[in-house]
């Protein structure tokens, strides 16, 4: 004979769910409001990269203003000795732009390129050769050489935050803005690239391959955009690309609820949306800059790969 479907038990559990959104089954939910660190764990891990386990979860996090405002030097020494060569072609940007880079964190820098700084809150600058918006210089400048048409926004949110007496909670409040004008200023517009770095320390955020090592990228997903799956699908798509070409240099693909992060990331703007965070606070420069030429490379396949189904099919 067959179990009833509902039994007192489960009654009393669906009705507790109902209640508190607790899942008595689930420790986390139980515990999270009581255990610092524990709420990070409503992270889902979608595609688990190499050593990707709840204890070592993305997070996102910034110093309070008084740091950010707070200049470092940076290291002109190391900035000059660790780029690693580009490609020589003079760099040539399509007329017709279709990519979008822009820093919702553009204070987030790596203490190898900072005067003084050793703990993850001391990795801020406004100065783009150390920080996250060089590196979106380099994946501009990468995309451009492969025939991609791109608009980089080089905003220091930082100065933008302190106008409006705004924390950086609000970061991707003011990024949101900056991201409306510009999908509104050109409607070729498709591909929207906000660039991080994450607070992870080297061990976790570095991968030898071949002898040579890279800065180790992941990608954010915000679940609470209604049309979340579309942006899902294009960074595991991107996130196997990567992996097949050079293993372990991903940790994964990451959803996120307003519970833990903003939530939407500004996703809803296109289906091909992504927050890229590219490497973390310990990462040398030319660990980044192989990261980031990598990821171009798989991006620019994607990208043509797009262009070509919309034109065989009438879209273009």
């Amino acid at each position: 004979m067959n179990s009833p479907i509902l039994t007192a038990k489960n009654m009393s559990n669906i009705a507790l769910q109902l209640a508190v959104t607790i899942k008595p089954t689930d420790a986390r939910t139980l515990l999270g409001n009581e255990l610092p660190g524990l709420r990070l764990y409503d992270t889902e891990i979608v595609v688990a990269g190499e050593g990707t386990n709840l204890t070592n979860l993305p997070t996102e996090s910034a110093p309070p203003l008084e740091v950010l405002l707070n200049e470092r030097k940076v290291s002109e020494e190391l900035l000059k000795q660790e780029n690693v060569p580009q490609n020589n072609a003079a760099v040539t940007d399509p007329e017709t732009k279709t990519v979008f880079i822009y820093h919702s964190h553009s204070w987030e820098s790596f203490l190898p390129l900072l005067v003084g700084a050793s703990i993850p809150n001391e990795a801020v600058s406004s100065d783009e050769r150390a920080n996250v918006v060089g590196l979106g210089d380099r994946l501009a400048a990468d995309l451009m050489n492969k025939g991609i048409g791109v608009e980089h926004d080089k905003t220091n949110m930082t100065q933008e935050l302190k106008k409006k007496g705004w924390t950086y909670t609000k970061a991707y409040a003011e990024s949101r803005e900056i991201v409306e004008a510009a999908a509104a200023s050109n409607t070729k517009l498709n591909y929207f690239i906000d660039l991080h770095r994450d607070d992870t320390r080297k061990e976790i955020t570095t991968k030898a391959i071949n002898g040579v090592n890279y800065a180790r990228l992941y990608f954010v997903v915000g679940k609470e955009n209604k049309s979340y799956l579309e942006n899902l699908e294009l960074a595991k798509e991107l996130n196997e690309k990567l992996e097949k070409s050079y293993p372990g240099i991903s940790r994964g693909v990451f959803l996120k609820t307003f519970k833990d992060g903003n939530g939407v990331y500004n996703q809803d703007i296109s289906n091909n949306a992504m927050l890229l965070e590219v490497g973390g606070v310990d990462n040398t420069l030319e660990e980044l800059q192989r990261t980031i030429d990598v990821f171009s490379e798989v991006l620019a396949e994607q990208y043509w790969e797009f262009y070509e189904a919309k034109e065989v099919n009438g879209n273009g």
